[in-house]
């Protein structure tokens, strides 16, 4: 049987669970198991370099060990930490939900907002944007000031998401929104009805590119 590996990076249990919950549409009869597993030894939270450094090696481990029963992985950070060592280690892809959030949000308008947990990852992520070559197309990256953490709390996540993705829109001229971290997965719907815009959650994005890779063989 096919199965995707969704691997979040971080040690918090809660944010596995709601991709987990974010998985859900695309478990389809006939099609790949989708098995998402949280890596212990990651902090809490991903949400500077060092942390982003400091997964890399027991991200490639965990690739290294189910490369035998897994068909296509994934990495649910939105900074897409060790994505490329991991491809060293397996012939099997490999997908950043960074890289695939922002290549399916350019499929559906012509500028993309993200929204960020803290403005901190924002250079992060512009130096992202920049390596991939899509900087023009961005409409702009603002932060809603909450820790990964913190997304737990519902009342004040969603009302922050709100507010800064209505800033991307007017202000910034997104057509397109990206939530910038996994742990914001339980939110997608409801902030895409609110705003009037379509919201791409990027774990849901590049399990749905690994899925189309796995059924085509495409390596």
């Amino acid at each position: 049987m096919e199965r995707i590996l969704v691997i979040n990076p971080n040690s918090s249990q809660t944010v596995t669970d709601g991709i987990d919950r974010a998985m859900e549409p695309l478990r389809l009869p006939g099609g790949p198991a989708i098995e998402c597993v949280t890596l212990k030894e990651g902090p809490p939270g991903i949400e500077n370099q060092a942390h982003v450094e400091s997964v890399v090696l027991p991200l490639s481990q965990m690739v290294k060990s189910r490369d035998n029963d897994c068909s296509a992985f994934v990495i649910a950070c939105y900074s897409d930490p060790g994505l490329h060592a991991a491809r060293e280690v397996t012939t099997k892809p490999v997908l950043g939900i960074a890289e695939c959030g922002i290549m399916t949000a350019m499929t559906m308008g012509q500028r993309f907002g993200v929204i960020s947990i803290l403005k901190k990852s924002i250079p992060r992520h512009l130096r992202y944007v920049g390596q991939m070559g899509v900087y023009d197309r961005m409409a702009g990256d603002r932060a809603i000031g909450l820790g990964v953490t913190e997304l737990s709390d519902e009342a004040r996540t969603f009302s922050r998401m709100a507010e800064v993705a209505a800033e991307l829109r007017d202000e910034d001229g997104a057509d397109v929104l990206v939530m910038g971290c996994a742990g914001m997965a339980r939110y997608r719907d409801r902030l895409q009805r609110h705003v009037g815009l379509p919201v791409v959650e990027p774990s849901q994005a590049a399990v749905s590119m690994a899925i189309g890779r796995s059924r085509l063989n495409w390596s």
